[in-house]
């Protein structure tokens, strides 16, 4: 089976095309592949294959490092936007590929870089049924209570604002995490995010947040583009009840930075760099492993 392995501010993913896979996917089997030490060591597994539709270039499946199926992953789908690429599926700068959140657009802006049509994100989604038209909230974790944000892009997000940089470095995320993430008002669980303000927008120049993710099903992590594009949001909405005023966002993350477009209607667009690691095989042994593998 052969594969490649790509970054993204960190972020990494195996990516594979669906004829390569020489068996089922299952959670068991692409958890081991993930795995650190024993594996190929990846935050998930990217998995493309030809579309039905003649308008798109590729289908995107995304999956997490312990095998649950994702919806969307912004540095993932960077990675596999520009691997598509590289590979030769297209030749175009702009074009469409279908994922669980549905189709999403990128732009091509450099051998490395490019800017997603990321849709419009919401306020009110499935994941957080119970939650008000303006997606606010609270909950208990760490010890305090927490004002949140939910937003869907195509993936739950919970973001929530901290007074300043010294409290968001502070902040113990592996201990107050999971339970954010699986608070039962969030049914498909939850990403969750924290920031704090840098710098406002002035002079033309993007507002600049510092973000720090932890990730569903992953835990914390370098980067997340979704995440990242959760706290641009919050941070857009500035508390206005839905009412966002159009901004560009710098995110700097543990892994690097994302430019974040929200528009007033919520129509997000997401750019940033994703690079090859390299490229193998799995060997004809770890495959009879995974055929032993539920």
């Amino acid at each position: 089976m052969r594969f490649e392995k790509w970054q993204a501010l960190g972020n990494d993913y195996i990516v594979v095309e669906r004829d390569e896979i020489p068996f089922t996917l299952s959670a068991g089997r692409i958890a081991k592949i993930c795995q650190g030490h024993f594996g190929v060591f990846s935050d998930g597994l990217l998995v493309l294959s030809k579309p039905d539709r003649e308008d798109l270039v590729a289908t995107l499946e995304i999956y997490n490092p312990d095998g649950s199926r994702a919806e969307l992953s912004g540095n993932g789908a960077r990675e596999a936007i520009l691997y598509l690429r590289h590979r030769g599926w297209t030749e175009e700068d702009d074009f469409s590929i279908q994922t669980d959140a549905g189709i999403i657009t990128p732009h091509i802006t450099g051998p490395d870089t490019c800017r997603v049509d990321m849709g419009l994100a919401g306020l009110r989604s499935k994941d957080y049924p119970g939650g008000p038209a303006d997606g606010g909230g609270e909950i208990e974790a760490g010890g305090r209570t927490w004002s949140f944000q939910h937003v869907s892009i195509g993936n739950p997000q919970c973001a929530m604002a901290v007074e300043d940089l010294a409290a968001l470095e502070a902040l113990d995320l592996p201990a107050i995490g999971p339970g954010i993430e699986a608070d039962p008002r969030f049914p498909n669980r939850t990403n969750v995010s924290w920031f704090a303000e840098i710098a406002p927008a002035r002079d033309g120049e993007a507002a600049r947040i510092r973000a720090r993710i932890f990730e569903r099903g992953v835990g914390e992590t370098l980067s997340s583009g979704t995440g990242a594009t959760g706290a641009a949001i919050a941070y857009a909405l500035g508390g206005r009840g839905g009412a966002p005023e159009p901004a560009a966002v710098q995110v700097v993350l543990d892994g690097g930075e994302l430019l974040v477009e929200v528009g007033e209607d919520l129509h997000v667009h997401l750019t940033g760099w994703a690079r090859p690691v390299f490229e193998g095989r799995l060997s004809d042994r770890f495959i009879k492993e995974l055929h032993e593998t539920e």
